[in-house]
């Protein structure tokens, strides 16, 4: 299949072979089957695993990828833009994966494609052909907008699939089950494997009234736990300790309907994931009925807004939408922008008008900002410091701690519960979501019947192993953080904790100029420090630090020390004693000795 053909389409009718398969369940308990855990477990990103076919040893067993994505760095992550699964694993078996298969076009799930598929440290270099990538239309959409920016398009194989496609992958049948989620064409996938049905859940929720009225299949996976039944569930762990339902995203249109309705004569901006077509829709909706006009600001958002209404995922009319260009010559009364920026992105569009940055527009008074969306874990200080910067630049804030502006996309316990009852899985593994949320997910699992010795927690690395008669950790593949520091790999644990270090307790570097020949001190000590002291007011101070390596690096010549390896090892010393002894500080010390 061309590999530049935009989305190329799956059939979404099974054959009689593949009808029989269902039927049958296909299943053959001398083939075992593995699911390799990359990323996702223990953590809020990074989603991606594998599950393979075949004995371990036999060079033909079939890998099926699950998601491939990225997960936002937290604040002791210094420079760091972006973290990554540990691709090692798949580099080795990078002509044994069939297929990548997607969920749905979040970033945690799809956002590390491009990397993966780069000739360095992904598998782009590896393989003898394009990777054939299954999704729904809008998620291909969604990945395709950075696998196309990272010039890897002809790298891929793009095949969309409709609602209830099956498609073979090698000797696995891989289904692909609607389920509602916060943004639109997720999928659940039921994985017809040699050791019967895998089904990996996806990112849910049980919405009975979502914008798109596409309910979450919950018939369809019925039907297959009743037969031929579910031997492993893997289900999102996210909202496992929020008590009761989450509710319906039509909810929020309500919500934005009146707060549209009470802000008649002010600007409204409206901040919100860019993927997140269904709010997009409902803000348009509001706006419209308001009879305002909408511009969209931001780059992810103006390509998504394109790509939904091109695909029909968006009814906003092209006569009620402006360009930001022209957002002036219209009463403030009449607009609406909707804005990227909800997770505080320092350089997003939200997080420069913050700061007053930004080109397009300036707020003030006259404006009310409505952030529709909850924060990330993590990113709940950069989303305080926004809400500050509007509130200063004499705007009004409206965020979910004010009006109920957003709904969780994620299953809260009591829909985790039913969809446990209806799926009755034989064995469960709580996925997607930080070590708690698992562990809240697993006593779900015992709550609704599932053997406790059948309940597996797992973390990023572990493989487990499905035969006829368990489910069973059999090893650990490579599984740290992939650090993203304007290019892929050059960033490791040790430089992390360097510029944590420097971050806490600053830097202080001491240069001194011997004469190894005489053993004589020509020029030096200096002390150039930050981070540390302010050294214009710390004259005396840095003048005492100099004296005591001066003794240090004379006592060390003295005693016949000539190797500058050496000498450096007495100036970090001394250096660092005395700063520890002066200031209780612990600042990185960089000494420099050179030769005359």
């Amino acid at each position: 299949m061309d590999s530049n053909t935009p989305l190329a389409a799956c059939t979404n009718a099974w054959s009689p072979p593949v009808a029989d398969r269902l039927a049958a369940g296909a299943t053959d308990s001398s083939v075992p089957v593995r699911v390799v855990f990359l990323g996702g477990l223990g953590e809020i990103g990074r989603n991606c695993m594998a599950i393979e076919q075949g004995a371990a040893d036999d060079p033909d067993r079939t890998v099926v990828l699950i998601d491939c994505g990225l997960m936002f760095p937290d604040a002791n992550m210094h420079g760091i833009d972006l973290i990554l699964p540990d691709f090692t694993y798949l580099r080795e078996n990078a002509n044994r994966i069939q297929a990548l298969v997607l969920t749905h076009g979040h970033e945690d799930h799809v956002g590390a494609i491009q990397y993966l598929l780069r000739d360095h440290d992904g598998i782009g270099d590896l393989r003898d052909d394009p990777l054939p990538i299954y999704g729904a239309a809008l998620t291909l959409g969604l990945a395709r907008n950075r696998i196309e920016e990272a010039g890897l398009l002809p790298k891929t194989d793009m095949r969309k699939v409709a609602d209830g496609a099956s498609v073979e992958i090698g000797p696995l049948l891989v289904e692909f089950i609607p389920v509602t989620h916060s943004v639109p064409h997720a999928h659940a996938i039921a994985v017809h494997t040699a050791q019967g049905v895998v089904l990996h859940s996806g990112d849910y929720k049980i919405d009975l009234t979502p914008v798109d009225h596409r309910r979450t299949d919950l018939a369809r996976i019925g039907q297959l736990a009743k037969s031929p039944g579910i031997r492993l569930l893997m289900a999102d762990s996210t909202n496992a300790e929020e008590a009761g339902y989450s509710p319906s995203e039509t909810s929020v249109g309500t919500v934005l309907q009146g707060l549209f309705a009470s802000q008649r004569d002010r600007r409204i901006v409206t901040a919100s994931f860019a993927s997140h077509l269904h709010r997009i829709q409902q803000i348009a909706t509001a706006a419209i009925a308001e009879g305002r006009f909408i511009a969209t600001l931001g780059l992810s958002m103006k390509k998504n807004v394109k790509l939904g209404r091109e695909l029909k995922v968006l009814d906003i009319p092209e006569s009620s939408l402006i360009d930001i260009d022209d957002i002036d010559k219209y009463e403030p009364g009449k607009v609406c922008i909707i804005s990227t920026g909800s997770q505080g992105e320092p350089m997003s569009a939200l997080g420069l008008m913050a700061r007053g940055e930004n080109k397009w527009l300036k707020l003030g008074e006259h404006d009310t900002v409505v952030l529709s969306s909850h924060a990330i874990p993590g990113n709940e200080g950069n989303v305080n410091a926004v809400i500050d910067g509007l509130l200063r630049m004499g705007a009004e804030v409206v965020h979910s701690g004010v009006l109920d502006v957003h709904a969780t996309g994620h299953a809260q316990a009591d829909e985790i519960k039913t969809y446990l009852s209806i799926v009755n899985p034989e064995w469960y593994v709580p996925i997607h979501g930080e070590y708690r949320h698992m562990v809240a997910n697993a006593r779900l699992g015992e709550l609704m019947g599932v053997p406790h010795d059948r309940v597996i927690l797992c973390e990023d690395g572990d493989v487990l192993e499905l035969t006829k008669k368990e489910l069973r950790p059999v090893g650990r593949v490579p599984s740290g953080y992939l650090y993203v520091d304007g290019i892929v790999g050059d960033v490791g644990q040790g430089v992390l904790r360097d510029r944590q270090k420097l971050a806490e307790e600053g830097v202080v570097v001491v240069v001194v100029t011997v004469d190894i020949q005489t053993g004589k001190v020509l020029v030096g000590p200096e002390i150039i420090t930050r981070g540390w002291v302010y050294a214009p007011e710390a004259e005396d101070l840095l003048d005492e630090a100099c004296d005591a390596v001066a003794d240090a690096v004379e006592s060390a010549l003295g005693k016949g020390v000539r190797d500058v390896e050496a000498l450096e090892r007495d100036v970090r010393r001394a250096a660092g004693k005395f700063v520890s002894e002066r200031t209780k500080r612990r600042p990185m010390i960089v000494p420099v000795v050179m030769e005359a």
